[in-house]
């Protein structure tokens, strides 16, 4: 629409009419001559032009108006513009627009002079709210008050700005105002009714409006502007592969376009629907599209140019993850090869007035295609009914009288112009058509009663409980809400295993996975088809091999933690004890569990096997036969007693220490050492209490003995208790009866 207009007023302005002098060219419509010197042409045809002609023959200048909006195809039109200056057209002039552009960044890539025009434009008084609207008002309501204060407070005609069509129906809806024209004016209407919302009138006219009429257009007798405060934005979640509109509040930048609407042609008034202190709350500019929107159709232009990002002088940079997935998605569909260079098949879709994601569908499935295309590229017609696209489909056949009728005609009129490119028929269904379209988004129910699939892409969806589509094991979500967690599936159709395997077979592929599963508390081994992130087939691996359920049941012990036994602690504390010994501390032998544990693991896959496991004979294996040696002579496992048995060390305390009967050390004039350390003999009584902790056996006998042999004599008779311990026998016989 912006087109046609700034067109129309220039060859206004000459008296002619456009296709003369002034002519324009759009996606499907051209009015051009060959006396046409000035070409108002969008953004997209702009690329399109320098792709098939990088030096641009017959062209002198390239301007850019409205640069400030920085769509995501200006930005790369300007990229591709300054490329071709700096290799093969020097002479050509490049000229960037705006009435509130943050000019310097502009300035300073091109190398360029600011040139600044005050223009012919009339005084506009602005009116705020005196109090912010309460979170019990609607919306709407708050608007249609507002052009309803403007209306009893001023004259002419008064443009209404919104975020979208769904508020301007609503506060249309709300207006009272019988003695005034109220006329919509959105992006999705046909041109006729754009021009008829424009038009003069007999009555006072107000235009309900999107951003669509912040710039670009001049609407005759407009003295008044009432500014909503929002806008609407594509935003895209590298997360989701997906875009999604999000409503946001307007910018300065924004808000100044839209007060000057109301001064175009004679002193006007705004008003604004938020107080004047919010002002200082509103962003100085809104973000470049290329921050936010889906690449997909950049990665392709850029493939087709030869160039990467950074070989371009890009304002703003493409962000590197919307990137790469761009890139991912454009292999998936055959345009890019695996060193995403473009493929002939890319080529093909780059030369297409469509998504890739829908050029690839029409090539491939031919002119049947074509409806369902042009119904994808544009809005839904049936917001109100169920998910399934089929119903849209027929709609386009058939339209029911809740169907958008505008919606519908401009779907049959580009289908008509996208069939006579398309190649013959394949003779595929609406399914088979939306998978080509969509094959990161074919999605397999998951196990539960809930509607939840898993997309091939890797990412979740859901329907409403009531969706009839709710029950399929297979989809293809050609719709969703965006949602980065878990997306809402709005549009979507039903797929057959069979279909999608004569579609997909080649990408199918074959996974072999043993893997942990925290829910079942075991190895898992199992053989999966899968395409993409869906398994197609799921079922158990009989022969899974040895390794790898051991590497599996690695994963186990990282979620289970380690298991020690007595023995295992007393090993870890002694190796502990010397420095040049491998680190058995728990954070080092968590983070080496590959080299140490791995070997040993043979047979373990559950964790009731792993809780019965001894990791000893593993911890031993990490020393060799030198440090084994000389562990056992610095540290030995075991104190053997007079009588020849081995009691455990335990190293985990100050010094090393055992515990024994009392009458095992009879005989001992010497306290045992271990390295180079007393060990700390804790002597127990026949019944195994403690009765005695010493650094110093002689020291022991030779003074508190005397204590202990009195106390104890009368408690424990049948065991021996002489008066000298030095020369008696050990033993751990009670004494023989009588």
């Amino acid at each position: 629409m912006a087109a046609r207009a700034a067109a129309e007023r220039m060859a206004q302005t000459l008296g002619e009419r456009v296709g003369e002098t002034v002519g324009y060219r759009m996606r499907g419509e051209a009015k051009v001559s060959k006396t046409t010197r000035i070409e108002v042409v969008t953004e997209g045809i702009l690329t399109r032009m320098i792709q098939s002609d990088p030096a641009l023959k017959g062209v002198g200048a390239v301007i850019f108006d409205e640069f400030h909006e920085r769509s995501l195809n200006a930005d790369l039109g300007l990229a591709l513009v300054w490329e071709v200056r700096g290799v093969l057209r020097e002479d050509l002039v490049v000229l960037i627009m705006s009435a509130t552009l943050d000019a310097e960044p502009v300035a300073a890539m091109m190398g360029a002079p600011i040139v600044t025009s005050e223009g012919r434009s009339f005084p506009v008084e602005t009116r705020w709210l005196e109090r912010p609207v309460g979170q019990a008002v609607r919306y709407e309501a708050a608007v249609a008050g507002l052009i309803e204060q403007a209306v009893a407070e001023t004259e002419g005609g008064i443009l209404v700005f919104l975020p979208g069509e769904g508020e301007i129906r609503r506060v249309e809806a709300a207006l009272k105002l019988p003695d005034c024209d109220v006329r919509p004016l959105f992006g999705a209407m046909d041109f006729k009714a754009q021009c008829a919302s424009i038009g003069p009138s007999e009555r006072r006219k107000i235009v309900l409006a999107t951003s669509i009429a912040e710039t670009s257009l001049t609407i005759p007798d407009i003295r008044v502007v009432v500014d909503g405060g929002r806008a609407r934005r594509a935003r895209f979640d590298p997360n989701s592969g997906m875009s999604r509109l999000v409503t946001e509040r307007v910018t300065k930048a924004e808000a100044v376009q839209r007060a000057g609407r109301a001064g175009r042609v004679a002193e006007g008034v705004c008003y604004k629907l938020w107080t004047k202190g919010e002002d200082g709350g509103l962003l100085a500019f809104p973000p470049a599209e290329i921050e936010a929107a889906d690449l997909t159709g950049l990665v392709l232009e850029l493939a087709l140019w030869g160039a990467a990002p950074g070989d371009l002088a890009f304002l703003t940079a493409p962000p590197a993850r919307a990137f790469e997935e761009a890139q991912d998605l454009l292999r998936m569909l055959g345009a890019l090869d695996e060193a995403n260079r473009i493929t002939d098949h890319g080529r093909a879709l780059a030369a297409l007035p469509l998504h890739p994601r829908l050029g690839h569908m029409l090539t491939v499935a031919g002119k049947d295609a074509a409806v369902l295309a042009a119904l994808l590229a544009e809005r839904d017609p049936l917001k109100s009914r169920s998910s399934d696209l089929m119903a849209r489909v027929k709609a386009v056949a058939s339209p029911p009288a809740d169907a958008n009728r505008g919606v519908i005609e401009r779907v049959c009129a580009e289908a008509k112009r996208l069939a006579r490119t398309a190649p013959d028929s394949a003779g595929l269904d609406v399914a088979e058509m939306a998978a080509l379209a969509y094959p990161d988004r074919i999605g397999l129910r998951r196990k539960g009663e809930a509607p939840r699939y898993l997309l091939s892409g890797g990412k979740g969806a859901f329907f409403d409980d009531a969706d009839p589509l709710a029950g399929q094991r297979l989809i293809v979500a050609t719709d969703l809400d965006g949602d980065a967690r878990e997306a809402r599936i709005r549009q979507a159709v039903a797929i057959s295993e069979s279909v999608v395997r004569g579609l997909f077979g080649a990408q199918i592929e074959v996974e072999e996975l043993c893997h942990w599963s925290k829910r079942e508390r075991r190895v898992v081994a199992r053989v999966q088809e899968k395409l993409g992130a869906i398994a197609l087939s799921d079922q158990l691996w009989k022969d899974a091999p040895d390794d790898d359920i051991a590497r599996a049941m690695l994963d186990g012990v990282r979620d289970l933690g380690l298991v020690w036994s007595e023995a295992a602690r007393r090993f870890q504390a002694r190796v502990a004890l010397l420095d040049d010994l491998p680190d058995l501390s728990e954070p080092a032998l968590m983070a080496a569990l590959e080299d140490w544990l791995l070997p040993h693991l043979a047979g373990v896959k559950t964790e009731a096997q792993w809780r019965s496991f001894d990791i000893l004979p593993a911890l031993r294996a990490m020393l060799d036969w030198a440090q084994t040696q000389r562990l056992d002579q610095a540290a030995p496992a075991a104190f053997e007693t007079p009588l020849g048995r081995k009691v455990p060390i335990d190293y985990s305390g100050a010094a090393p220490e055992i515990a024994l009967r009392l009458q095992e050390m009879f005989g001992v004039t010497a306290h045992p050492i271990v390295g180079r350390q007393p060990l700390r003999v804790t002597l127990l009584s026949p019944a195994g209490r403690p009765l005695q902790t010493t650094m110093d056996i002689p020291g022991f006998w030779a003074s508190s003995y005397a204590d202990v042999r009195k106390d104890m004599r009368g408690r424990y008779p049948k065991h021996p208790w002489p008066e000298d311990p030095t020369r008696a026998d050990p033993t751990l016989r009670a004494k023989r009866r009588k």
